[in-house]
């Protein structure tokens, strides 16, 4: 075998192979480049069999990722703070470049290859699913700052227009502040005139013109100043620009979430869970991947999701603590999934409440929640099945402990 390791760079690549002994074979760079690119698995295809030359580097993904997985290396994402470690054990004077590096990451390869998991290879449905997921989900935090910005801009100078409507982000609240962006603006705005407003963009909230009034003229009085409503106005259209654009893009995103979700083998078996609609089952199954030969057991999934805890012991001391290291998108879409699941699931729900019960907040109760449904949604994913509730036997010894009741 031969153990390669890379260090990433954003427009030039250090490569280290060395052989089961630990002696160098070959060190060089690459473009990151087609050419480069192809370079690199020519290189290393001569050097034997692909499928016994592992590569690890410091990155899950990305289209170098992709060029040696298309090649048919075994690939071994590495943590940088692993990496780090092990270079101020292995090298003591500090010294660092890249070609350094690349022998580190190499020789960390081949002395815990035993140990390290081979990145889970995914299908074009899921790399789909996940590129649409992720940059959904990064609007939307996205979005979240635009809104606390423009509402930090309204209590500053117009602070009626933040209070008239529930949320700032809405269409109704949108529209609100491109006809009346400043407080001079909707000076003399009558009941009659808010009411044509409310009905000419379809307003759909149940208080009367009178009430949206009322919220608005108790609020501070806004800025009247002329020059500086000039300067207000400008602010305001601007953020008001940002948050349109985010909301039609987020919608469009929701089609195509739900598009990928109707045409991906296992779409059907995340969303037939009870309240996980389909952004919230996308979400766990983007990160979930489909590679059932990686996943052998529950528990991988539920480590990689960061819902179980780690314990440390030594001599007389035993501590359990939060698992930080974990993929975050997946703890927060599958806590997100078990804390709503416990409205529909009365299985569900006695989890959460005897977890809450033995004094556990909601966080770690979610997290107990969720470690529960992990060991049921990864059975019905490995037999590619729906969720029912008449096969899940938690289920139905909750149910028959009711009727018996």
């Amino acid at each position: 075998m031969y153990f390669v390791g890379i260090d990433w760079a954003a427009a030039e690549h250090a490569v280290c192979v060395l052989d089961q002994t630990g002696r160098k074979v070959t060190a060089f760079t690459i473009d990151h480049t087609a050419a480069g690119f192809a370079r690199l698995t020519t290189r290393l295809g001569k050097l034997g069999d692909v499928d016994r030359i592992p590569v690890a580097i410091e990155r899950p993904d990305g289209r170098l990722v992709d060029a040696l997985a298309e090649a048919g290396h075994p690939l071994l994402p590495v943590k940088p703070t692993a990496i780090k470690s092990w270079r101020e054990n292995e090298v003591p004077s500090g010294a660092k470049s890249d070609p350094g590096d690349a022998y580190v990451i190499a020789d960390y390869l081949r002395v815990r290859f035993h140990r390290l998991r081979p990145a889970a290879p995914l299908s074009g449905h899921t790399k789909g699913l996940r590129a649409v997921v992720r940059t959904r989900s990064d609007l939307v935090e996205t979005r979240v700052a635009a809104t606390n910005q423009l509402a930090a801009l309204l209590d500053a100078h117009w602070p009626g227009a933040k209070a008239i409507f529930a949320n700032i982000e809405s269409a109704i609240a949108l529209a609100f502040l491109t006809q009346y962006p400043t407080a001079a603006s909707a000076s003399h705005l009558s009941e009659k005139q808010l009411a044509a407003f409310c009905s000419h963009h379809g307003y759909s909230g149940k208080k009367p013109a009178a009430v949206l009034l009322a919220r608005l003229r108790s609020a501070p009085a806004g800025t009247l100043d002329p020059i500086v409503s000039e300067g207000i106005r400008a602010a305001v259209l601007a953020q008001v620009d940002v948050l349109t654009a985010l909301n039609t893009a987020i919608k469009d995103l929701d089609r195509a979430t739900a598009q990928r979700m109707g045409a991906h083998p296992d779409g059907a078996v995340f969303r037939s869970f009870p309240r996980a609609g389909t952004i919230n089952a996308a979400q766990i199954l983007a990160e979930w991947g489909d590679a059932r030969e990686v996943f052998d057991r529950p528990d991988a999934i539920a480590a990689l999701a960061g819902i179980t805890p780690v314990t440390k012991a030594s001599g007389k001391h035993r501590g359990v603590s939060f698992r930080w290291a974990c993929n975050k998108r997946l703890r927060v879409a599958i806590t997100t999934f078990a804390a709503n699941s416990r409205f529909s699931s009365p299985w569900a729900a006695e989890i959460y409440d005897r977890a809450r019960a033995s004094g556990k907040d909601h966080p770690h109760a979610t997290r107990i929640l969720a470690r529960a449904w992990v060991r049921v949604m990864w059975r019905c994913w490995q037999n590619g099945t729906t969720y029912d509730p008449a096969l899940h036997g938690g289920a139905q010894q909750r149910l028959n402990q009711q009727v018996a009741a």
